[in-house]
């Protein structure tokens, strides 16, 4: 895993290690003391696959999360120079180990703001698509949590929005999720592999990824 003492990493790891998975995590060297108990750290850099590629294997899933914190307009410069950057050499190092199932963290499109983001996430799900890799592509809004509140002031409007039938799609496929739920939906990616790509949009996070199935593309 990269990204695991991130927003989402920090949540996923004890999750996961709950479950029974044993798992290896990359981290800065700055960065361990937020790791999380009773995981495996490997140092290296997410921006280089060579300080990491050899601790890959052996591993079956390899999950992406490296990314920007708090991303807004104006951090196109970073989304390039990080999230682009960082997926590309994790799809380096999951190749060469021989990683049967990719999952990555994309977003929600099409969507009026934040098109640096978009571009960004829908190039890294090229990537990906281009290496051969099996893949989960789970494509979140916003995931409301701890530090991450203040969209809750939208909500009446994403309410209204799904009452009204020409803005109805949208509001869906762009609505708010939980932490909680986007931890349970990476659970279920990294637990149900697919044979080839698979997509999970926000009404699937929001109904549980088991439940409703996920596109497959």
């Amino acid at each position: 895993m990269t990204g695991a003492t991130g927003y989402l990493g920090r949540a996923l790891l004890p999750a996961l290690r709950d479950r029974g998975h044993e798992v290896r995590a990359l981290v800065r060297p700055e960065s361990k003391g937020r790791l999380t108990p009773g995981v495996e750290m490997v140092p290296g850099n997410a921006l280089d696959h060579a300080s990491f590629v050899e601790a890959v294997a052996p591993a079956d899933t390899f999950v992406q999360l490296v990314g920007v914190s708090h991303p807004g307009p104006g951090k196109a410069r970073q989304f390039l120079e990080i999230d682009l950057v960082s997926v590309r050499e994790s799809v380096k190092a999951a190749q060469r180990a021989g990683i049967r199932h990719f999952v990555y963290v994309s977003v929600a499109r099409p969507a009026p703001v934040m098109k640096a983001y978009q571009a960004v996430r829908a190039e890294g799900e090229e990537i990906i698509r281009a290496s051969g890799l099996p893949a989960t592509f789970l494509r979140p809004w916003y995931v409301l949590g701890p530090g991450h509140w203040w969209p809750y002031g939208m909500l009446p409007l994403y309410w209204a929005a799904e009452l009204t039938p020409w803005t109805r799609e949208g509001a869906r496929r762009q609505g708010l999720v939980t932490l909680r739920q986007m931890t349970a939906a990476l659970v279920e990616a990294v637990e149900h592999p697919p044979t080839g790509i698979r997509v999970v949009e926000v009404p699937e996070i929001k109904a549980g990824v088991n439940g409703a199935g996920g596109a497959r593309s």
